[in-house]
């Protein structure tokens, strides 16, 4: 989203965008957020041919995680109290990421994935 829209700190965004893209590392979205990113895409841009070509090209850099029932109810037993985190965080369990990568480290506090910002994790590497 910061990435796509530009918002604040959406340089360090586009660097980890970039290095997917370069295969220099892998990358995992949550099939849930795919569809989040074309409903925020629409209500701003309202040209579907743009959305559409956004969204392929994070479809090809990416590898997308599928969002199922086992996962669902795994994020309902999370400790993580916003359930989309929740998600987040029991999808990344799934793949075995690394790290959860957002500027709201708060909301993972509980997670048994370390959340990094772009920030920290661009100075890991």
């Amino acid at each position: 989203m910061d990435f796509l829209f530009k918002r604040e700190g959406h340089e360090k965004a586009a660097e980890i965008f970039l290095l997917c893209s370069r295969g220099q590392m892998q990358g995992f979205i949550c099939a849930h957020e795919i569809t989040t990113l074309f409903y925020f895409l629409d209500k701003t841009i309202r040209d579907k041919r743009k959305i559409k070509k956004a969204l392929s090209g994070i479809l090809q850099r990416f590898d997308i995680i599928e969002v199922n029932k086992g996962i669902l109810d795994k994020a309902l037993a999370s400790e993580i109290g916003d359930f989309e985190d929740a998600v987040i965080e029991t999808s990344a369990i799934k793949v075995n990421a690394d790290f959860i990568l957002t500027r709201n480290i708060r909301d993972y506090l509980k997670s048994a994935i370390t959340a990094i910002t772009p920030e920290e994790f661009l100075a890991l590497h």
